[in-house]
């Protein structure tokens, strides 16, 4: 969906800028302020885009310290402080979305990969996709343990029928 690649894009500058500054916090988050865009630029933008946006921004904000940890339990040979500043925010952002589970993980690998084709260098999405593509597959595999020990309670309580889904 367009609008949602716009959206990302968006945060993802905003991301960087924040990044750039060392404020990144959402203490110092400005409603509606994507520092790409100018008044008229913003004006013209789609409601859903600025929702979207505002909504990604705020929650990879909120999630920054979780968000982090992943990066870091993924990214063997590089400590986050020496990612590709860019790289590491569509990394976080993009890992804020796997969490959240809205969207599909394909999906969202699938938007980091052309986050960094087109703001980063032509190999960094290698890097971006082993990450996202383990995180995926380690939240699968919670996802998947989660709904066992479901079945195994109700199973234990009489109630299985409850657990299936």
């Amino acid at each position: 969906m367009k609008t949602r690649h716009i959206a990302r894009e968006l945060v993802l500058q905003a991301l960087y800028e924040m990044d750039v500054r060392d404020e990144l916090s959402l203490s110092n988050y400005k409603p509606n302020y994507f520092p790409c865009l100018n008044e008229k630029e913003m004006d013209n933008l789609e409601d859903e885009v600025k929702i979207y946006a505002t909504s990604l921004l705020m929650g990879t904000l909120e999630s920054l310290d979780k968000v982090d940890a992943y990066i870091s339990e993924f990214s063997f040979n590089r400590p986050i402080d020496k990612i590709n500043v860019v790289d590491r925010n569509i990394l976080r952002l993009s890992i804020y979305s796997m969490i959240q589970a809205e969207v599909h993980p394909h999906v969202i690998i699938d938007e980091a990969v052309k986050l960094s084709q087109d703001f980063s260098t032509d190999v960094n999405y290698k890097f971006i996709n082993g990450i996202l593509d383990s995180l995926q597959k380690k939240l699968s595999l919670e996802e998947k343990f989660n709904w066992l020990q479901l079945r195994v309670r109700n199973k234990l309580m009489g109630s299985e029928r409850v657990a299936t889904y």
